[in-house]
């Protein structure tokens, strides 16, 4: 990384040049899981995997010092330098920008130690955030999530104390990467799984590769998860199934898919995405089966659906909610 912020004539190697694409790529609020599989194929290499870090590292970095005079300065003046001497395409002209405020974030900070010791990350209601972390492995935080990150010799654990992920997690036997989420951990080495936490429970869904789930208050023993199977942990117990991977991860998509969902399921899984809710009155429905696909965020789609296909009615309820009350009630 040195020699690419040090000399502008400096030649962008292929990992540098794919890694930012990928940046770019994974940075999108709408991620397939077919994507995240072919980025954990590419990230094999460790090549790779040093490029991504990199580009991921200034990129943090630069998200948070960008507001500074002597970075914009910096910045500015490397871009213009640049974009005068190459014709580069755009996901190498970015790399540059970023590797060039990387260097002035560097001067300003001392280098990375500012970000390696950072712990947390959070989501707003409706945001997605990928977030690179330091051995590789990477995390799509859905709405209204938040996390707390801790690596050390022997293991690396991410502590996930709302909301939802996705984790691809890097391959190191000697490290196993855990999430803790209430009363569940689940272990895994290499793979793609996702894991929610939903009140008391806790859902995991494997992707691909295999993980180990337990419940530390009861007395199972650890449930080993294979691809397109959940697992569902409540203070009852554990218990798997087969699901479909495509329809569970949507999120990743920018989509809801409920399938035979109960009303009052759907209504909670929309309103994750949403400040201004939408309240089920017609009690009647609660479970009643709901089938659909729906842009995550988007309300007026689903009371518009709701409505049509229940008989609703829907009014205005406080603080910008929604009210769904049958016809005539």
């Amino acid at each position: 990384m040195g020699r690419i912020m040090g000399n502008p004539k400096a030649r962008v190697e292929t990992p540098d040049r794919e890694a930012a694409k990928w940046h770019e790529r994974l940075g999108a609020r709408s991620v397939t899981t077919e994507t995240i599989r072919e980025f954990f194929d590419w990230r094999k290499s460790p090549a790779n995997a040093d490029a991504y870090r990199r580009v991921e590292l200034i990129w943090t970095e630069s998200r948070k010092l960008a507001g500074r005079p002597e970075i914009t300065e910096a910045l500015n003046d490397a871009m213009s330098r640049r974009l005068r001497k190459t014709s580069e395409d755009r996901s190498t002209r970015r790399l540059l920008g970023l590797a060039a405020l990387g260097a002035a974030a560097a001067l300003v900070i001392g280098g990375w130690t500012w970000w390696q010791g950072r712990s947390t990350f959070t989501t707003g209601v409706g945001e997605q955030w990928v977030v690179q972390l330091a051995d590789g492995s990477s995390v799509r935080l859905d709405t209204d999530s938040r996390m707390r990150v801790k690596f050390s010799d022997g293991q690396r654990l991410v502590d996930l104390e709302r909301g939802q992920a996705m984790f691809s997690v890097a391959h190191d036997a000697q490290r196993p990467f855990v999430v803790a989420a209430g009363d569940a951990r689940v272990t895994a080495i290499g793979t793609v799984f996702d894991v929610q936490r939903q009140g008391a429970g806790v859902s995991v869904t494997l992707v691909s590769g295999a993980v180990d789930v337990t419940r530390l208050s009861g007395p199972e023993r650890p449930l080993r998860l294979a691809a397109g199977q959940e697992a569902r942990v409540t203070p009852a117990g554990t218990a798997s199934r087969s699901v479909d991977v495509p329809t569970a991860t949507s999120w990743t998509e920018g989509r809801i898919v409920f399938r035979d969902t109960p009303m009052n399921e759907a209504v909670a899984e929309v309103n994750r995405y949403l400040t201004a809710k939408v309240v089920l009155e017609a009690k009647d429905l609660a479970t009643v089966p709901v089938n659909g696909v729906f842009k995550t965020g988007d309300r007026d789609a689903f009371v518009a659906a709701a409505s049509g296909v229940f008989g609703l009615e829907p009014s205005a309820g406080p603080n910008g909610s929604i009210r769904l009350s049958e016809r005539g009630k």
